[in-house]
């Protein structure tokens, strides 16, 4: 897997028909070697240079079947590390913009789910009682973090199902960085 940092100069105040032309002439230069995959919450100027469309999970999937070498994905930090994840070690991931976050998967960082375990393994021992789950959307290092401690990770889809396997492995849950899928599919 390669993890390259390019910066990318001021493409927020380039005008759209600017950034068309740059696009363009990328796909034409790079032809194969280029994929462009776009999440639906991406603005319409670039979206619909997306050679493939969809929700996270769904362009996730897609990775796996692609045999370019550079994956450009329109989206936010955490589509990106999933994406990043599943290409072969030859591709290059790309997410053009570098603060591109996304609200959900802010709500909880490696540093305060490793804090709750502390305090929380003060009190009782979590890897005997507790199972952590982290919702898809959410850093690939959270989700290491479920790996680790016998936990899991789920869609919104099959939350429900997996809170429940959760409590036939434990007595406790803690499910993170969204308390209210948490709470409702619990």
């Amino acid at each position: 897997m390669q993890v390259a940092q390019i910066k990318f100069n001021a493409f927020e105040s380039i005008s759209d028909d600017d950034c068309q032309q740059r696009i363009i002439a990328a796909k034409n230069k790079l032809g194969k070697d280029l994929v462009i995959l776009g999440h639906h919450y991406q603005h319409e100027s670039v979206y619909r240079h997306a050679d493939y469309t969809g929700d996270s999970l769904k362009l996730s999937r897609v990775v796996e079947s692609l045999d370019a070498k550079y994956i450009v994905f329109l989206g936010v930090h955490f589509m990106a590390e999933v994406a990043n994840i599943l290409s072969r070690p030859d591709q290059i991931t790309i997410l053009p913009d570098l603060a591109a976050g996304c609200s959900m998967a802010d709500m909880a960082n490696l540093s305060k789910v490793e804090r709750s375990y502390r305090e929380l393994s003060k009190v009782l021992s979590f890897d005997e009682v507790i199972t952590p789950v982290t919702y898809i959307n959410s850093a690939a290092d959270l989700k290491a973090f479920c790996g680790e401690h016998g936990g899991i990770v789920c869609t919104s889809t099959n939350a429900t199902k997996i809170i429940e396997w959760s409590f036939k492995q434990r007595e406790k849950v803690l499910f993170f960085p969204d308390q209210n899928l948490g709470r409702w599919s619990g």
